[in-house]
C-alpha cells in the first residue's frame, strides 16, 4: 500500500500475479518505484504493459524464492522466479542490483516477503 509503488501493484495485477505473490512464501521482491517505471520510455512501458507474457517475465525477475538479508545482499548471486540470475552487491546501507539498479529502501518486511525498493526496472536476460 505504498504510493510510490502504485505502477508496480498496477502491473502485478495486469499480469495476474496477485494470487501468485501474496500465496509465496519467504519470498523477496526488489520492488521498482513509480519513478524506475517512468524511466522506461511511453511505448515501451505501454508494450511491456500490454504483453502479459513478457510482463509476467519482467515482473518475475524482482523475485526471489528465499528471504534475504542485507549481509546476503552485499556479494550474491539468486535465482529469480524468471528463472534466470540476479546480482547484488554493496554493504551498509547502500546496494544494487545488476549493476544498475540502486536499493532505495531497503529489508522491509510484509506478511510473506521481505522487500527491498529499487530505482530502476530490472530487465531479465534475454
Amino acid at each position: 500500500n505504498n504510493e510510490e509503488l502504485s505502477t508496480l501493484v498496477a502491473a502485478v495485477k495486469q499480469a495476474g500475479l496477485v494470487d501468485t505473490l501474496n500465496n509465496a512464501e519467504n519470498i523477496t521482491v526488489f520492488a521498482p518505484t513509480n519513478d524506475a517505471f517512468a524511466k522506461i520510455p511511453k511505448a515501451d512501458l505501454d508494450a511491456l504493459l500490454a504483453n502479459k507474457a513478457e510482463l509476467t517475465k519482467v515482473l518475475t525477475y524482482h523475485v526471489v524464492g528465499e528471504k534475504l538479508t542485507p549481509q546476503q545482499l552485499e556479494k550474491g548471486s539468486f535465482d529469480t522466479l524468471e528463472k534466470s540470475k540476479l546480482t547484488t552487491a554493496g554493504s551498509g546501507v547502500e546496494y544494487t542490483v545488476n549493476d544498475s539498479s540502486k536499493v532505495v529502501c531497503g529489508n522491509v518486511p510484509t506478511a510473506n516477503a521481505t522487500v527491498y525498493i529499487v530505482d530502476t526496472v530490472l530487465m531479465p536476460p534475454k
